[in-house]
């Protein structure tokens, strides 16, 4: 059963040591999802990020995109708390107060909405919904960038691809006990699904543009156009 302040495997203060133990290319998620906006979009108004962890993406775009507003939300008090701390003194970025992406306001639409290993927790009416609401909360010709653990297309796929994953894990510090409870939790605890659902899903929610970005080991990341 999950008992941290959050849905990840790892406490809210001590997710970024960890973070890199479980998923591999964290860090490229980030560096991937800036690359893309700064293509498409070079200068963005606003910057939605949900689902925004302890602030890691935002504190990087924050120099590389000098004239946008970014506006943070995560469902765990935990981790707002922790991008609070982290983005303290940048006045361009507002925190709002802990909030689930369906339920999510905006004084204005955005020009960029990113969601980063979010919505893989959510069931799938929840994952509809909370997509639907970020093509809601865009501007037309605006970008929505998601990266998400996936399923293979096969059993026999998901089986290799967590033997994969749990031997990355172990490589990177965990003990094979750790590794293993952290894929014990695939299907139960977060809900991936596959790449063709996904794309599926982004169409259905009427994007125009629906994309791969990126795909390796047993994640991916999409970008979409309003």
């Amino acid at each position: 059963m999950q008992k941290n302040d959050n849905l990840t495997a790892h406490s809210a203060s001590s997710y970024d040591d960890h973070v890199r133990e479980s998923i591999p290319n964290y860090d490229v998620f980030h560096d991937e999802t800036i690359n893309l906006v700064s293509t498409y979009l070079p200068r963005p108004g606003l910057w939605l990020d949900t689902g925004c962890g302890t602030g890691t993406l935002v504190l990087k775009a924050y120099s590389q995109f000098s004239d946008t507003k970014f506006i943070l939300t995560d469902p765990s008090p935990g981790m707002i708390g922790l991008a609070q701390l982290k983005l303290e003194g940048k006045d361009r970025a507002t925190i709002l107060s802990p909030t689930e992406t369906k339920h999510i306001n905006l004084p204005e639409k955005a020009d960029v909405i990113t969601a980063i290993q979010a919505h893989h927790y959510m069931g799938a009416d929840l994952r509809r919904l909370s997509t639907q609401k970020c093509f809601d909360l865009l501007k037309p010709e605006g970008v929505f960038v998601t990266f998400e653990n996936i399923r293979p297309l096969t059993d026999a796929g998901t089986e290799i691809g967590k033997e994969y994953w749990k031997r990355y894990q172990e490589r990177a510090g965990k003990s094979k006990e750790e590794a293993q409870r952290h894929l014990d939790r695939f299907g139960k605890e977060y809900h991936p699904i596959t790449v063709e659902q996904h794309l599926d899903l982004l169409r259905r929610c009427h994007f125009k543009v629906v994309e791969i970005l990126w795909y390796s080991y047993m994640q991916a990341g999409f970008y979409c156009i309003k």
